[in-house]
Order: structure tokens, then C-alpha cells, then sequence
């Protein structure tokens, strides 16, 4: 399953850039030095893939395997969940990118918006399907979903600066509360990486 590739890199990516602060700081996400050198564009993604610390990591990876799991097979091909990863990825940071152009002192990372994105699109599917908290504990999506939220609260007063936290409300957003979402994804007109192309060719045209 395409899900455990992904967790697997983020994984790998994560723990490189816990012992090489050079590797961490060329990969997160920084608006100003983007808008300085459009060369660096790859940081909308690559930030996803890096983590602030051991908790950070573990609590998106779990998150995402269970959730990310059943889209993949429920809901989404492989191809279509690694489009609407991607997309959420990137699409979560945008916001940020334009808020903190000028910013040198923001700086995030965390593959939050995408995680939020996997998450709220399975609740909007299926709300009250059950995962197992540590295995043992059920719990259902729209009640682990709200959870999630307070999780991100007090996080947002809290937390680490490094962790993107303000992308978890957009990786929110840019779900499409449709069971028809999926088509979108089979839509030549409507590519996910076309998407991503046009909102980023727009962004910095502003």
C-alpha cells in the first residue's frame, strides 16, 4: 500500500534531519528565503516530510496510518491518494508562504496539512466508522477528529514554533465535502498537479 511508502520516507526524511540541522534547515518550509529564490519552491513540499521532534513525528504518523489507510482502500486508487497528498501538502502551505514573505523568523514544518486533509475527507465519508486508539481503545472518526482539533488549540498556545501548525486548519479546508471528490482526481482538466502549478504561479504573481 502507497501509505506505508509515504509514512516510511517521512519516517526516514524526519530522522536525517534530527542529527543534520543542515539537511532540516535546506528542506522547511520559509516563506522569505522562497520569495527571495523561487529555486527553493521545493520547500512547499519537502516541509511535509520533516518533523520537529519524535512526538511531532509519531503522533502525524499514526494519525495517518489510520486514516490514510482506509482512503486508500476504500475511497482512493494509490495514484489518486499520492495526487491528493501532494496537493494537500502543498496547498496547506500556501497560505503561510503569503501570510510570511517578509518574515525571516517563520520557519515550520510537519506533514500537518496533509494529515488534516486524509483525516477530515474520511470523516466527511464516513463519520462514525471506529479506529482503535493503541489498538484496544475504539473511538469513532468524527469524535478522534474532534480531539484532533483540540489537540491543535492547545498546541497553537503551546507548542513548539517549528511545527506548522497554522497549515492543520487548511489541510482542513481544502477538503471538498462531496462524495464525489474522487472524481475530481480522474479529471484531466481538473490534475491535482495542475492545481498545485496555477495556485503557485498565482501566488507569486501577487
Amino acid at each position: 500500500m502507497i501509505i506505508y511508502i509515504i509514512i516510511g520516507i517521512t519516517i526516514l526524511v524526519s530522522l536525517i534531519c534530527f542529527s543534520n540541522s543542515e539537511t532540516f534547515e535546506k528542506l522547511l518550509l520559509s516563506p522569505y528565503s522562497i520569495h527571495r529564490n523561487q529555486k527553493e519552491r521545493f520547500r512547499l513540499l519537502s516541509h511535509g516530510f520533516v518533523h520537529a521532534d519524535i512526538g511531532h513525528l509519531a503522533f502525524n504518523m499514526i494519525t495517518l496510518y489510520f486514516f490514510g489507510r482506509e482512503i486508500e482502500q476504500s475511497i482512493m486508487s494509490p495514484t489518486e491518494y499520492v495526487l491528493f497528498y501532494v496537493s494537500a501538502v502543498i496547498f496547506a502551505g500556501l497560505p503561510s508562504y503569503k501570510k510570511n514573505i517578509d518574515n525571516p523568523e517563520y520557519k515550520a514544518v510537519g506533514a500537518s496539512g496533509a494529515v488534516s486533509a486524509v483525516m477530515f475527507i474520511l470523516v466527511l465519508y464516513s463519520p462514525w466508522s471506529v479506529i482503535y486508539l493503541k489498538f484496544i481503545i475504539p473511538i469513532y472518526f468524527i469524535l478522534f477528529a474532534a480531539g484532533y482539533l483540540l489537540y491543535l488549540s492547545y498546541q497553537s498556545k503551546h507548542g513548539n514554533d517549528n511545527i506548522a501548525l497554522d497549515v492543520h486548519l487548511w489541510g482542513i479546508y481544502i477538503n471538498i465535502p462531496s462524495r464525489e471528490f474522487a472524481n475530481i482526481f480522474r479529471s484531466n482538466s481538473k490534475c491535482p498537479l495542475s492545481l498545485v502549478r496555477n495556485a503557485i504561479d498565482t501566488t507569486w504573481n501577487h
